[in-house]
């Protein structure tokens, strides 16, 4: 189960940790040389329980930095914080949110990472350390925390937050440790050697158990995205055509007002549902915040508007939207006339 309170979780990891015996220790070196690789994010959020912060881990000297694709990015640039203090602005080369995939650049040289070249796999027993910036509690020169556990499945992802099934299926490593907490998404799993293994991943449910569940995304499954980004090569998976036609449907069309588009990346808040609508007979509410739309992330009404205006007549509609602590998944459909509920 993902833990909640930071202290309590400093405290537990670091009593479990001073208990063990010396030759089962990690060695601080190999954790202060993999701190240096783990760098701090800042970004979108703050507002309606979204977090503004996370962790990502530098994969060049150049300062490429993976993380994970989420809300915190959705600003124009980021505020990256490296493991001495030193603060850069990252701007969002690409992202692959089929992969929960992100990589940012920050303007940097001669910086320490992790070869995406040399990324053993891990078996069930194998024993991990994972890095991050769980919680905020570093926002400076302060190292990210290091919790240590055991790899204790290889299996297939199968996950959800609320109703929503995460778009990642894919293997992962399952941990015995509580790496999967707020702020913890992009963090990096090594072996005690400070072998990079994979990314932490996002907090969420499994979709049988209902429990939290610490995963972690092999580096190996991620690794050729990655280097496309970087090299100028990547083409996202199911991207859609380009779209010379005028705009077809807004979110009026299916009963859904949203509230005033006051600056450029105003969040697509829910102001007020049409009654008899779609949007209506689905359970939309006021004060929802559309996320996703056909598992494409939402990061303003701009956006929400331009494609939506995309589709196409009878074209199914999957909506998911943050309502308070929950994601709620509801299905519509383009009408065949876009007039008709204006």
């Amino acid at each position: 189960m993902a833990c909640r309170a930071s202290a309590f979780c400093l405290a537990l990891a670091f009593a479990v940790l001073v208990s063990l015996p010396a030759s089962a220790a990690p060695d601080p070196a190999v954790i202060d040389s993999v701190q240096q690789r783990v760098v701090k994010i800042y970004g979108s959020g703050g507002i309606a329980n979204l977090y503004s912060y996370g962790t990502g881990f530098l994969v060049s000297p150049e300062g490429h930095i993976v993380t994970v694709w989420s809300h915190v990015l959705d600003g124009d640039v980021v505020t990256v914080v490296l493991n001495d203090g030193r603060r850069f602005y990252g701007k969002l080369l690409n992202a692959e949110p089929k992969l929960d995939l992100a990589v940012v650049k920050i303007d940097a040289s001669d910086l320490p990472y992790f070869d995406l070249q040399q990324t053993p796999l891990a078996a069930p027993g194998t024993r991990v350390l994972g890095f991050s910036n769980m919680f905020k509690v570093a926002a400076g020169d302060e190292p990210v925390s290091v919790v240590h556990g055991v790899v204790t499945a290889v299996t297939q992802l199968t996950a959800r937050r609320g109703r929503f099934e995460v778009p990642y299926s894919g293997p992962v490593y399952v941990v015995d440790a509580v790496t999967n907490n707020s702020g913890a998404a992009g963090g990096v799993l090594t072996n005690y050697d400070g072998q990079l293994l994979g990314m932490l991943g996002r907090e969420l449910l499994h979709a049988d158990s209902n429990t939290w569940i610490n995963y972690v995304m092999p580096i190996g499954e991620l690794a050729p995205t990655i280097d496309a980004i970087r090299t100028g090569d990547f083409t996202a998976l199911d991207n859609p055509p380009e779209e010379t036609n005028p705009l077809r449907y807004s979110a009026l069309d299916f009963g859904i007002v949203l509230v005033p588009d006051v600056i450029y990346r105003t969040p697509a808040y829910i102001d007020s549902v049409r009654p008899d609508s779609q949007a209506a007979a689905a359970g939309l509410r006021p004060d929802d915040l559309v996320v996703f739309l056909n598992n494409q992330l939402v990061p303003s009404i701009r956006v929400l508007e331009e494609n939506l205006g995309r589709l196409q007549a009878e074209d199914d509609v999957q909506l998911v939207v943050r309502r308070g602590n929950q994601l709620v998944s509801v299905l519509l459909r383009a009408p065949r006339n876009a007039d008709a509920s204006r």
